[in-house]
């Protein structure tokens, strides 16, 4: 069964350019709620740049779906921002989607590159666990990232759709990166995974 988990990032970027309250984060998220999403996703970077630290702590008792907090779990505490590892702990959202984004990277644009030494990442991903929250990791559509997922303690994957989305926007023929994600998508879940999917999809 397909569910939506709604990414209010751009939202909270909208409300930061413009200074206040305007749009209003939390209405939006609850907005997302009444009209049929079934998940809320953000993403609260140490800048933050758009979702802030305050924005989770105003989301999370009103939610009545599931909650996703994404982000670096290497991140460490900046000004507001408490760090990744003490967020999830403060908050324990349903589910932690962990990412490989530089601080200084404008967006998620490529998954966990886990062929290297991974011990590390096992322990954190562990720790998460003791949290209560579901661990996602984002990755491409590779099998053998995908079975190194698996083996550092991943409860689900979510495919990168960045080149899908991109092929769709500039109207490209998208047959072959469909089959490259349904079989990714099996992959998975014949290792035992829950599969998400995301990054700049709308309503194309």
């Amino acid at each position: 069964m397909t569910r939506l988990s709604v990414n209010i990032n751009k939202i909270a970027t909208l409300r930061n350019a413009r200074g206040g309250s305007v749009p209003n984060v939390l209405e939006a998220a609850l907005n997302c709620e009444k009209f049929g999403a079934e998940g809320i996703t953000v993403h609260p970077r140490p800048d933050e740049r758009h979702i802030r630290y305050q924005d989770v702590r105003d989301i999370r008792p009103r939610l009545n779906t599931e909650f996703n907090i994404e982000g670096n779990p290497f991140s460490e505490q900046k000004g507001k921002y408490p760090g990744f590892l003490q967020l999830i702990k403060s908050y324990q959202p349903d589910q932690c989607t962990l990412v490989p984004d530089a601080s200084s990277q404008l967006t998620s644009d490529h998954g966990w590159d886990l062929l290297g030494d991974n011990s590390r990442l096992t322990s954190l991903i562990k720790t998460i666990k003791t949290y209560g929250s579901r661990v996602s990791l984002f990755m491409d559509p590779s099998e053998e990232g995908i079975s190194k997922a698996k083996e550092v303690g991943a409860d689900r994957i979510e495919l990168y759709t960045g080149p899908y989305a991109e092929a769709v926007k500039h109207q490209k023929d998208i047959k072959d990166l469909i089959k490259q994600y349904s079989k990714a998508d099996k992959y998975a879940h014949n290792l035992g995974l829950g599969v998400n999917a995301g990054h700049d999809l709308n309503l194309s």
